[in-house]
Formats: structure tokens, C-alpha cells, sequence
């Protein structure tokens, strides 16, 4: 027996009901439900939800490519070609409800995601990095992005409604709670979880400013 659903329909559906309910309420038997077939017929093309996360992490991936492969003017510093890729994976995850804990920790299926981390990797060793230091840079502005990300979506939890912000963040609560007692931490939630377009593009540069004054680069080295 073959299932009638492809690999593809699976994942775009298992897509579409991740921002409908959420990680947590994402199951193999609800997508089921949703393409109108039973569980097992899924199980020809994932064996459990880690390998379902994996494919839907790795279309993910595939949807943000083509922003994150385009090629900067020659002229663009390495500084800003890093800021921009970063800004387009934090807009890709910030599109899907849960989207970086969903990529967070999977496994890419196939070789589709190894194009766009190729190019950027080209760039920076172009820009004059050692291969090692240019791999290291670009994995510390990715943790910071996709772990900025989860934080985000805690915060503000559906893409739909970018609004609409979880009631656990409510800063009048917070300084009700913890003003006595401790008045830095709760004026402090109020910068970590207030305008957090501000605090990404803050880290943003406090990352890059780090790279630059700890990786000696070379320009043109790698020709």
C-alpha cells in the first residue's frame, strides 16, 4: 500500500496547522485529520514527529532561500551582508507561529540548505575571514537570531496578530509583582520585552562589533 499524500502536501499541511495550534498541539494525527486520511498513511514518509519537525524545518529553510541567497552589491562591508541575512532569518521564523523552535534543533533533509550557507560562508571568506572564523561568526549571529526569536515568540505567540502580546508579559503586572522587592528587574523586563525590533538590531551590533574587534580578516585572501 501507498499513501496518496506526498511528502510535500504532508509538510505544507503540518505548516498550516503549526500556525493555526501551535508546537505543542502539533500532532501526526491532526495533520492526518486535516488532508482527510488516516495517521498511518503519513508514517510512509516520516517515522515519528522529530523526523516531521526535520521536514518542515528543512522547508522552512527552502521558503526563506532565495532572500538569504541573493547576491549584495560587491561594494556592501561584510558587517552589514551579516546584519541582512540575520534580519531575513529572523522575518522567515517570525512567519510561522512557534518557527524558531521549530528550526531550532533539527536536522536539514537532503542538501537544499547547504547553497545558501555555502554562499554566505563564500562571502565572509571572500571579505578576508579563515574558513574556521567565518563559519564561527556566522554560527554565533544565527544562535543569537534563532534563540532572540524563541524569546520573541513567547511574547507576541501568533504571526497572524503581531499585536497581540502574551498577558505573562504584561509590564503593569510585572512591576505590581516585583517593583518592591526588586525594582531592576522588573524595569529591566520592561527593556528585554518591550520594543524587541530595538533589542535585535542592538545585539545585532553588539555581535558584529565583536567579530570585528576579535577575527583578523584579509581582504582578498581568498583569491
Amino acid at each position: 500500500m501507498v499513501s496518496r499524500i506526498d511528502r510535500k502536501k504532508m509538510v505544507d499541511t503540518a505548516l498550516d496547522v503549526l500556525n493555526d495550534a501551535g508546537l505543542d498541539k502539533l500532532t501526526v494525527r491532526r495533520i492526518a485529520t486535516e488532508l482527510n486520511v488516516q495517521a498511518p498513511a503519513l508514517y510512509w514518509h516520516v517515522r515519528n514527529k522529530q523526523e516531521l519537525l526535520d521536514e518542515m524545518a528543512t522547508e522552512m529553510m527552502r521558503r526563506m532561500a532565495a532572500p538569504l541567497m541573493a547576491e549584495p552589491d560587491p561594494a556592501t562591508p561584510w558587517q552589514e551582508q551579516l546584519a541582512e541575512v540575520c534580519r531575513g532569518l529572523r522575518r522567515g521564523l517570525l512567519g510561522y507561529r512557534d518557527g524558531a523552535k521549530v528550526f531550532s534543533g533539527t536536522r536539514m533533509v537532503g542538501h537544499g540548505y547547504a547553497a545558501p550557507y555555502d554562499a554566505f560562508i563564500r562571502r565572509l571568506v571572500e571579505a578576508g575571514f579563515p574558513l574556521g572564523e567565518a563559519a564561527r561568526a556566522w554560527w554565533t549571529a544565527y544562535n543569537f537570531t534563532v534563540g532572540l526569536v524563541i524569546e520573541e515568540q513567547s511574547v507576541h505567540p501568533d504571526p497572524a496578530r503581531p499585536e497581540y502580546r502574551d498577558p505573562a508579559y504584561d509590564d503593569a503586572e510585572r512591576t505590581a509583582r516585583l517593583g518592591d522587592r526588586y525594582p531592576y528587574a522588573a524595569r529591566a523586563g520592561a527593556e528585554l520585552f518591550g520594543d524587541i525590533e530595538r533589542n535585535f538590531e542592538t545585539g545585532l551590533r553588539i555581535i558584529i562589533a565583536g567579530i570585528e574587534a576579535t577575527v583578523e580578516t584579509r581582504p582578498g585572501a581568498a583569491d
